[in-house]
């Protein structure tokens, strides 16, 4: 490239947009905006600027039950591409991460990188041949702490600038870069860390309680009475388990039986609330009509009696104990809302409905049945049940009225296998 072609490509940037992108970065960083539409926004900005940006990474570690870390994508003409890297079973990084630039950054304890795409340059990391096969030719990469970066497990973010411009980015074009990329940072992090809000609130009181919550129903007291299918199950045998294994083996297992119970709950629609030791408390509100919520949680009932003794073949053939448990569904008015105390609050539904299932859960062990339910689901769903008698639940002063469903007539109008509950 003669002088006279860096004079040409130094006048095509444009330094009011790129001030006017560092602005809108700062603007964002006060806005609720996803990362993508950030991610976006400054990678399209910039080009308007005059910087021949061609690919853009952005990876962020996160604090997120499943991923470890999620990575963002941005190709000219091609939009942007998500990718999140589940954690590894022994907490190390990813074989990928200690393969790229950014693991010869940690190792090295530097900030940035830059290199040239080239022939003689594609094969010292795996992602310069996708580079290179996408035609770039230079390449800037950074990494940005968001908090000491001396603690072993630093969090921050780490991104890459490429271009395909032949003799690839100008000084001036590296000096935009690094004042937005800081910008950048700025903004995605207040983004992360919403997402983090709305991600632990949810994977912790769930969905529709998370919801509320976020929107400011964060008092004691703050709640309202609903009308909801009330779903209890809970763990048989789970005492002789807990001594038989050892803790981690112990809650592996549970993990599974979880994610085999309120795993159908969730598929069902319902909203599962709280694990009690081994119980599954869960909801299917429906306002309009209840009916449609009892129906999906007797079909999650079903499904997930059906799930446990499908994977029970599996783990008898592998020489372990099989997993049971029983299931209480119940009709009724619950408080939704906050109680505890000021400083430690909990989001769940509460009332005699609530101690009413749980009683229901035990009459299961009683009766010998594997699911039952109150005569007021029962009324919801005429056609499906077996009437099993009145009983006398512990604590109330009055018999009522309890059934039992019938696997076939359940099976063949919800579509379920045709299987035995026990």
């Amino acid at each position: 490239m003669t002088l006279l072609d860096v004079d040409a490509h130094q006048k095509l940037l444009d330094e009011e947009l790129i001030q006017e992108t560092s602005e809108w970065l700062m603007d964002q960083a006060l806005k609720d905006h996803d990362i993508q539409t950030i991610i976006s926004g400054c990678c399209e900005r910039l080009v308007a600027a005059g910087i021949p940006l061609l690919r853009c990474y952005f990876g962020f570690s996160m604090i997120h039950p499943l991923y470890r870390a999620v990575g963002y994508t941005w190709i000219r003409s091609s939009g942007i591409t998500v990718d999140k890297y589940l954690h590894q079973p022994d907490g190390a990084q990813p074989a990928g991460w200690k393969m790229s630039p950014f693991g010869r950054m940690v190792r090295d304890q530097v900030t940035w990188m830059r290199r040239a795409i080239s022939d003689e340059t594609v094969g010292e990391f795996p992602v310069f041949r996708d580079l290179h096969d996408l035609g770039a030719v230079d390449y800037f990469a950074f990494m940005i702490p968001f908090q000491d970066a001396a603690e072993e497990d630093m969090r921050g973010m780490a991104g890459s600038w490429s271009t395909d411009r032949p003799g690839g980015f100008l000084d001036d074009e590296i000096r935009a870069l690094k004042k937005v990329q800081r910008r950048l940072a700025v903004a995605c992090k207040m983004a992360v860390r919403t997402n983090l809000a709305t991600i632990v609130v949810k994977t912790y009181l769930g969905s529709q309680a998370g919801d509320r919550v976020l929107s400011g129903q964060i008092k004691r007291g703050d709640g309202e009475t609903i009308r909801a299918a009330i779903w209890y199950a809970d763990m048989r045998g789970s005492t002789r388990l807990a001594d038989l294994l050892s803790r981690q083996d112990y809650i592996e297992t549970l993990n599974e039986y979880f994610d085999l119970v309120a795993g159908e709950v969730i598929a069902a629609g319902g909203e599962v609330l709280s694990f009690i030791g081994d119980a599954v408390l869960a909801i299917f509100p429906d306002h309009e009509d209840p009916a449609t919520g009892c129906k999906a949680a007797l079909r999650a009932a079903l499904a997930a009696r059906s799930r446990l003794m499908q994977n029970n073949e599996k783990r008898t053939s592998l020489g372990r104990a099989p997993l049971d448990c029983v299931i209480g569904l119940h009709l009724g008015d619950v408080m939704f809302g906050n109680v505890g105390v000021p400083d430690r609050l909990t989001f769940s539904v509460f009332g005699a409905a609530v101690n009413e299932v749980a009683r229901l859960e035990q009459l299961c062990k009683a009766l010998g049945e594997p699911i039952l339910a109150s005569e007021e689901f029962r009324c919801c769903l005429e056609g499906y049940w077996r009437d099993v008698g009145e009983h006398m639940l512990h604590g109330f002063t009055n018999a009522i009225g309890v059934f039992a469903p019938d696997p076939h007539v359940c099976a063949a109008d919800l579509g379920l296998p045709q299987r035995p509950l026990a």
